[in-house]
């Protein structure tokens, strides 16, 4: 159960949390008119920071621009509306959902006359899959279900409507005992998680499916690239066979929710030593260091959240 704070900014203004609601019939709720984002606040040792903030509005303006949402916002003063919704909830670290959502007006596929709403909520949320998956890492299985197929739904684009074959996906694999399913892309090349992005080592290389892969451009993953880069790993964008999966020395996933979790074993064959490898571990040491105020922010991903007396 989600645990509410005070306020959810809607269309400018800050509202309670048991007042941020829609109509049955609103858009959305029919046809899956939605885009959104997944960020994180962390609690840093100079107050709570929002990691890679401009990045996540870009992402949700361009998702919003795909499906024709015009929004009345520019990237920054979003930005500014996550960071007074951090504030006025008293937050020290959270995770942050703002939404773009086609509202209630008219009925029917087309929806380019009903008004365009965004929210932004946050609350509380620790590890995704597990603070032992940190470490021990998870069991995984490829999915029966495929990825979005090129040039029917945008991959690019986070869309509410994409995460119904997200939700086949993580369905199957915890009905059959698994933490989280990997799905191939329509030409049977790995692709990613329901929600993750996904990398390979071997051999002290980094490999990852490209944008092609029918994979979503995830800011963590971005953030994993750069990361090694720094450590002077290397990583090589590459379609990926199913069974390249079985064989790399490591796997792990990535991704605002997830962060950077190792993979110990895919379809039940053990991956590597069976916990989390060398390279996950340096990446996920440079990553917390970065994101909990611990190393020298050089890449200027995190937005201090100033103290205030009160926003709204």
């Amino acid at each position: 159960m989600l645990k509410p704070t005070e306020k959810i900014w809607r269309n400018g203004e800050f509202i309670r949390w048991d007042e941020a609601t829609i109509h049955v019939l609103s858009h959305v709720v029919s046809y899956g008119s939605s885009v959104f984002e997944g960020i994180r606040c962390y609690a840093t040792q100079n107050g709570p920071a929002i990691f890679r903030l401009q990045e996540h509005m870009r992402r949700l303006i361009d998702s919003a621009y795909i499906y024709r949402m015009k929004l009345p916002y520019t990237p920054a003063q979003l930005a500014q509306a996550m960071v007074e919704l951090v504030q006025v909830n008293n937050m020290q670290s959270c995770y942050i959902r703002p939404i773009v959502l086609r509202g209630y007006s008219e009925l029917g596929v087309y929806g380019m006359k009903n008004p365009t709403d965004i929210y932004a909520a946050c609350w509380e949320w620790g590890k995704y899959l597990g603070e032992a998956a940190m470490a021990d890492g998870v069991d995984v299985c490829v999915s029966s279900w495929s990825r979005l197929a090129p040039n029917t739904l945008p991959s690019m684009a986070k869309a509410g409507a994409n995460y119904m074959n997200s939700q086949l996906i993580k369905m199957e694999a915890v009905a059959n005992g698994y933490s989280e399913g990997i799905a191939l892309d329509t030409s049977g090349y790995v692709s990613e998680g329901s929600g993750e992005n996904i990398f390979l080592v071997r051999d002290g290389k980094i490999i990852t499916p490209p944008l092609g892969a029918s994979v979503l451009p995830g800011i963590t993953r971005d953030t994993v690239l750069k990361l090694a880069a720094r450590l002077s790993i290397p990583v090589v964008e590459s379609l990926v066979p199913r069974e390249m999966l079985y064989i790399a020395d490591e796997v792990f996933f990535s991704g605002t929710a997830a962060e950077i979790t190792p993979i110990r074993s895919v379809d039940k064959i053990q991956i590597g030593i069976g916990r989390r490898g060398p390279i996950a571990e340096a990446l996920q040491r440079e990553f917390f260091a970065v994101v909990e105020g611990r190393a020298a922010d050089e890449f200027g991903w995190l937005t201090p959240v100033p103290v205030a007396a009160h926003v709204g």
